[in-house]
C-alpha cells in the first residue's frame, strides 16, 4: 500500500511582505531546506550548555517533517557571523542550498539560561522572525523545546508537540517500570520502581499516568502522579487493562476480563459509576480510544473472528467494524484531528507493521515495512507525528515519524528496552 501523504503544501519563499508559511493544504509537501549553524555564544556559562541545547533544538527541528535541516559540515559562512542581517553573507547560505537561516543566541543569567532565535529569508535578507525565550540553566533542552516551538509556529500557525511530554514502560531483568519523559525521550523520570508495571496512559493534562501493575498479584489499573502515591482505581475481575483517559480528563475507558470474555468499560477517572459499553460472551473486547471530541470509542474485537478495529458511541451503541484487511489487527490510537486511527498490524510474513485506516472511508494506509517489528503507535498531540516501537536496530526501542510515515527516526531516549508509548496532550501553560 502507498504511504499517506501529509496534507502539507510549502509555499516558495520569495520576495514578499508575507512571510513563508506551511499551510495544511493540498497533497503537495517539500521540506524546507534551513541552515541552522551550531548556537552563538554571550558568556561562558552558556558555553557549557551548548551540546544539550544544540541536541534537542536539532532533534526537534528534525523530527518536524516540515524542515530540510542542513548538514553542518557543508556550510562555507564565517563561523563568527553575528545574529544581525547586516553581519550575514546571504550568499554564502544560498550556495549551499538554504533557503531559511536560523541563527541562536545563548546567554547564562544565574540560574537562567536564556536565547534568542532569528530567521531570515536566505533570497531576500529579510528577517521574518525575532523571539526570545529562557529556562532553567539545569534545563537547556527546555529552551530548546521552546524556541523550536516558536519557529514551528511560524511556519505552521499551529502548536508543535516539542513542549509535551510521553510515557512508556521501560523493560529491565524481569522488571517492567513506568516512566514519563520529555516528547524525545530527554529528562525521563521512573514513575514506579519495581514489578510489572504496563499500558500506561497520561492524563488529559499530564499530570497523572494511568497504568496496569501486579502489586497484588493481578493485573489492577492504577492511576499515579509523579512523586505522588499510587492509587487503585479499577480493581475487579480477572483483569484489567488499557485505560485511557476522556479527552475532557473526566473518565476513563479500560477492558475488563471475567471469566472466558474481556469487555470495554467506562468509568469515572476515579473508577467510580463503571459500566460496561460491549457484551459478548466468549469474546474479547479491548483496547480503548477515545475520539477528539470524546463522543465515540474504537477498540478491538474478536467477534467477527480476528482482532479487528471497531468504533462505538460512547454509550455502547452504533457499533462498526472498521477494518477488514489482515487477520490481526491491534492496539489503535485516535489522531487528534478525528480523521485516521493509526494501529498494529501482522502482515501475511507474521510481522508487525503499522497503519492507518480512515475513520470515514475505511482506507487503509501502510506506514511501515521491511524494518524489524514495529508496534503501539500514539499520535503527538497535533496529529502530525507517530511515536512507536521498533526492533529494526536490535531490542524494541522508540521511534518517531510524520504521520504519513516518512521522517523515521529514533527517539533520544537511553538505550534499552521500550514498550507502549503513549503521548499526552499539550500543556495548557507553554
Amino acid at each position: 500500500m502507498k504511504a499517506l501523504l501529509l496534507s502539507l503544501l510549502l509555499l516558495p519563499v520569495v520576495a514578499l511582505a508575507q512571510a513563508p508559511t506551511i499551510e495544511i493544504s493540498g497533497a503537495n509537501f517539500r521540506p524546507l531546506p534551513v541552515a541552522v549553524p551550531a548556537p552563538l555564544t554571550q558568556n561562558d556559562g552558556a558555553k557549557a550548555l551548548v551540546a544539550p541545547f544544540d541536541s534537542a533544538f536539532s532533534f526537534d527541528l528534525t523530527a518536524s517533517g516540515i524542515l530540510q535541516v542542513l548538514d553542518r559540515k557543508g556550510f562555507t559562512a564565517d563561523a563568527k557571523e553575528g545574529m544581525a542581517a547586516a553581519s550575514i553573507n546571504f550568499s554564502r547560505w544560498a550556495d549551499v542550498g538554504a533557503e531559511a537561516l536560523v541563527k541562536v543566541s545563548l546567554a547564562q543569567d544565574g540560574g537562567v539560561l536564556r536565547g534568542e532565535l532569528r530567521l531570515f529569508n536566505v533570497g531576500t535578507g529579510r528577517e521574518d522572525l525575532k523571539v526570545s525565550k529562557d529556562a532553567p540553566a539545569d534545563n537547556a533542552s527546555l529552551l530548546a523545546h521552546r524556541l523550536a516551538d516558536a519557529l514551528y509556529r511560524h511556519f505552521t500557525r499551529e502548536p508543535s508537540p516539542f513542549l509535551s511530554r510521553i510515557t512508556y514502560v521501560r523493560k529491565a531483568g524481569t522488571h517492567r517500570d513506568v516512566y514519563v519523559a520529555d516528547w524525545d525521550g530527554g529528562n525521563a523520570r521512573a514513575l514506579t520502581k519495581g514489578g510489572i508495571n504496563i499500558l500506561p496512559a497520561l492524563s488529559q493534562d499530564g499530570s497523572q499516568v494511568a497504568f496496569t501493575t501486579y502489586r497484588k498479584n493481578r493485573p489492577d489499573i492504577y492511576v499515579q502522579s509523579p512523586g505522588g502515591e499510587a492509587k487503585a482505581v479499577i480493581s475487579g475481575g480477572q483483569m484489567a487493562t488499557g485505560a485511557a483517559f476522556s479527552p475532557d480528563g473526566k473518565r476513563i475507558a479500560y477492558s475488563l476480563a471475567e471469566g472466558e470474555s474481556a469487555q470495554v468499560y467506562v468509568a469515572n477517572a476515579d473508577g467510580s459509576g463503571a459500566r460496561a459499553l460491549t457484551d459478548t460472551p466468549y469474546g474479547l473486547n479491548t483496547s480503548p480510544t477515545w475520539s477528539p471530541d470524546g463522543k465515540r470509542i474504537a477498540f478491538v474485537s474478536n467477534r467477527g473472528g480476528s482482532p479487528q478495529v471497531y468504533i462505538m458511541n460512547v454509550d455502547g451503541t452504533g457499533v462498526r467494524r472498521l477494518t477488514f484487511q489482515g487477520n490481526y489487527n491491534q492496539t489503535p490510537d485516535w489522531s487528534p484531528r478525528g480523521d485516521l486511527i493509526v494501529f498494529t498490524a501482522r502482515d501475511e510474513r507474521n510481522a508487525f507493521d503499522l497503519f492507518t485506516v480512515s475513520v470515514e472511508t475505511g482506507k487503509v494506509t501502510r506506514l511501515t515495512q521491511d524494518q524489524g517489528s514495529n508496534e503501539e503507535p500514539a499520535f503527538s498531540p497535533n496529529g502530525r507525528l507517530i511515536v512507536f516501537t521498533s526492533t529494526r536496530n536490535g531490542g524494541s526501542q522508540l521511534y518517531v515519524m510524520t504521520a504519513d510515515g516518512n521522517n523515521q527516526l529514533p527517539l533520544r531516549a537511553e538505550k534499552g528496552t521500550y514498550q507502549t508509548p503513549d503521548w499526552a496532550p499539550l500543556p495548557q501553560a507553554q
